[in-house]
Order: structure tokens, then C-alpha cells, then sequence
């Protein structure tokens, strides 16, 4: 077989209905719109979201306006103050989180956050961290991980 051979499948393509093009073709006088009316006429589709004058739902609910991202990651809040109950020189992770009740399950995403103060020197292992948290982790001798 040569790329000049190809073809599509049998019944995959349909030809173009070709409307108003005399009435033998089973679609010529009114070529498929109907009589009168708005929708028969040219240009006449109504725009996306009117309602016939009435104030439309989208003005109505503007909660309803906007855009929201699909592939927007969600974290979880922690703050350094809440990592002093754990053991000085230990390593805080998603389990240890979990088990302190600080996170709900190991799947969360955390961000450190550095509301509070921090004493004691932690591994701490985080998918993000603020700057501040950051700073104030290594300052009392800790280290940082990115998961």
C-alpha cells in the first residue's frame, strides 16, 4: 500500500447537504428553515444567553461569570508554630502530619506558612513553602525538603 492509496472507510464520509439548490434535491424552496420567523431569515440566530428581553440568567447570577481553572493545585496550610510539638531533629512529613492531626490524609498538597515561630531544628518535607517559613526553619537550624 502507497500513501496515495489511501482512502477512508467505507460509510465514514457523507457528502455536504446542499440545501436550496431546486426542489428535485428534496431541499429547494425554503431550504430546510421553515417558513417566516426570526430563524428563517439571515443572520437571524439569537445571540448565547438572551432571553427574550428578560434580564438573562448570566446578568441575573453573577457568580455564575468568570472562569475557573480545572488544573488549579490546592494546598493545605500549616504553620511553622504548629510544627514545635514535634520531637527536635526529627523529620515531618505527610504521615507525621497526618498522624498529629495536622493534615487530613497523605494525598493533601501542604504549604508551610510561617505564621508563628518555630524553636526546634526540623526536617521539614513540603510541596511548597513561603519564603518567611522558609527563613525562619533554617534560622533555628532546620532543613527543607520539596516533595
Amino acid at each position: 500500500m502507497k500513501l496515495h492509496e489511501l482512502k477512508p472507510a467505507d460509510g465514514s464520509k457523507r457528502n455536504r447537504r446542499r440545501v436550496g439548490r431546486g426542489n428535485g434535491s428534496g431541499m429547494g424552496n425554503y431550504a430546510t428553515r421553515g417558513m417566516k420567523g426570526q430563524k428563517s431569515r439571515s443572520g437571524g440566530s439569537i445571540k448565547r444567553g438572551f432571553a427574550g428581553g428578560q434580564l438573562s440568567m448570566i446578568k441575573g447570577l453573577p457568580m455564575l461569570r468568570g472562569f475557573t481553572n480545572k488544573f488549579r493545585t490546592e494546598y493545605h496550610p500549616v504553620n511553622i508554630s504548629s510544627l514545635n510539638s514535634f520531637e527536635s531533629g526529627s523529620t515531618v512529613g505527610l504521615e507525621e502530619l497526618q498522624a498529629k492531626g495536622l493534615i487530613k490524609n497523605e494525598k493533601t498538597k501542604i504549604k508551610v506558612l510561617a505564621r508563628g515561630t518555630i524553636d526546634i531544628a526540623l526536617t521539614v518535607k513540603a510541596h511548597k513553602f513561603s519564603e518567611q517559613a522558609q527563613n525562619a526553619i533554617e534560622n533555628a537550624g532546620g532543613k527543607i525538603e520539596l516533595l
